[in-house]
């Protein structure tokens, strides 16, 4: 992950979903979303099976990692109490673990490279210490390495969750300047006789763990944001250039490392770019060959509400075949109100089956659904956008059916077998307004007794709800229209519902 600023497309104006929009047209399309409006959800038009939400372990995990009552927080979906409140749980049902490259031990009297701007929570230990032996029985490895950040994936596995394995940077001793930040310059940092070296330390990794700890890596990454050029010797955090050339070679030789180790229904997983036009750029530079080895592209969701998220959908799924995450994502502001607006345009243009929040927690206030102090390394306060993250986490669900509702503003998901529509949708405008959503559709929407249509309302402007439950929605016939608040996120339950 990198925090950098939203990504423009082109001069004086940004994409919208697929379509290029002047900032008069941004403008208008702004004004538009403070007026009343109708929506409707399709059912006959359906962009695949939700997989589920997630987070990246990693920092986060590193500092609290034994904590079960923010395994119970971010893990489940049971009212968890913490900070003199019982909060909902988000239930998220992917842990990304993050395979770590640094290490303090010597070999043959060389050691790690430290930038001297990388804070320690940052720093994630490695399990493969000594190059001088690739065997993970032997003493060349550490697996008591990273306790907290593993036992926060032991609870994550206990509560449910699947998990992915991925790596911000390959060992220190793996890297050119042994240096787990990146290159001086920013450039190519592994060692060109490390590739294959690279993907054998995450298959042993995912192998130990199978055997050892209970854990399956349904999909093994081997990179982050590796086009990239801000990884450099003076980083924040670990991370490394890998161009696509080389991408392609350490993708060959992970598949025949996880093959080696008999994991060959673990899937592949790359190349987690930091923008859709980026990773669509990567994508279409890998061969059929290369193309064929990774089974699920992954993608983050930097470039805010620009980047051509359609194109990159019809490259990926349509066209390659392939499943498509949003497998990392954040922003730096603590009402949720952005995050919401730009999952409602993944939602709408990227069409993913997973969708990933960084860091759920973090020092900055910001970033964080719940704030830490850097300092102290001490929990605080809850952020409004944990609220908006319920909304959407809590409510649609692993195994539901993502429909078309034609707008960015608004997402839909069906549960068939249960006969429940769900359907969440956000106001960004400060002005208030009326949505309607039309079910004509469906063969049949009744709701509960009387029509009741369960709601919760989040307003992320500080003065009113958080994740409020209300029962004061009912159907007219196969329609129901709600109030929205200024900046506010809302969860719509409609029961009776017959596709």
């Amino acid at each position: 992950m990198i925090r950098r600023r939203t990504l423009l497309t082109a001069a004086g104006g940004t994409f919208l979903g697929g379509t290029l929009a002047t900032s008069t047209a941004h403008a208008s399309a702004a004004a538009a979303t403070a007026a009343d409006a109708t929506v409707g959800v399709d059912p006959a038009a359906a962009y695949g099976t939700w997989e589920g939400w997630g987070t990246s372990l990693a920092w986060w995990a590193n500092v609290f990692g034994d904590r079960a009552d923010f395994a119970d927080l971010f893990f489940t979906t049971r009212r968890v109490p913490y900070g003199g409140r019982t909060l909902p749980g988000l239930g998220l049902n992917i842990a990304r673990y993050n395979l770590g490259a640094c290490g303090w031990n010597a070999v043959d009297g060389e050691r790690m490279v430290e930038s001297p701007n990388i804070p320690g929570f940052k720093q994630i230990e490695g399990y493969w210490q000594d190059w001088r032996d690739e065997d993970p029985s032997s003493s060349a490895w550490n697996w008591s390495a990273d306790a907290k950040q593993r036992a926060m994936l032991l609870m994550a596995v206990e509560r449910g969750a699947t998990c992915e394995l991925f790596a911000n940077s390959p060992m220190w001793w793996m890297c050119a300047n042994h240096n787990p930040s990146g290159a001086a310059d920013g450039g190519n940092n592994l060692q060109p006789w490390n590739h294959r070296q690279h993907a054998s330390h995450l298959a042993s990794v995912a192998a130990h763990a199978r055997a050892n700890w209970g854990v399956t890596f349904a999909t093994v990454d081997p990179f982050n944001e590796p086009s990239s050029n801000w990884w450099t010797a003076t980083g924040k955090q670990e991370g490394c250039h890998i161009d696509a050339p080389t991408q392609a070679s350490v993708l060959g030789h992970l598949r025949a490392e996880l093959d080696k180790r008999g994991l060959t229904d673990t899937a592949i997983s790359a190349s987690d770019e930091t923008s859709y036009d980026l990773a669509r750029t990567t994508w279409n530079s890998f061969g059929p060959t290369t193309k064929a080895l990774v089974d699920q592209v992954n993608v983050h969701g930097y470039q805010g509400s620009g980047g051509r998220r359609d194109l990159l959908y019809t490259d990926v799924v349509t066209t390659s075949r392939k499943t498509l995450w949003n497998s990392e994502t954040g922003q730096n502001d603590a009402t949720g109100m952005s995050m919401a607006s730009n999952l409602l345009y993944d939602f709408r243009w990227l069409h993913p089956t997973a969708w990933c929040y960084w860091q759920v927690m973090d020092p900055s206030a910001g970033w964080a659904t719940i704030a830490y102090d850097p300092d102290t390394l001490q929990p605080g306060a809850v952020q409004t956008k944990y609220y908006v993250l319920a909304q959407f986490s809590r409510h649609i669900r692993p195994g539901m059916t993502i429909l078309d509702t034609g707008v960015s503003y608004a997402a839909a998901a069906l549960d068939r077998a249960a006969g429940r529509l769900v359907v969440v949708a956000a106001n960004t405008s400060e002005s208030s307004r009326t949505l309607t959503f039309d079910l004509s559709r469906f063969s049949a929407a009744t709701g509960q007794a009387g029509g009741l249509v369960p709601r919760w309302n989040t307003v992320t402007t500080g003065t009113g709800d958080l994740y409020a439950a209300h029962t004061d929605t009912r159907l007219s016939g196969r329609t129901v229209s709600v109030p929205f608040a200024g900046r506010s996120v809302q969860t719509l339950q409609i029961d009776g519902v017959t596709a």
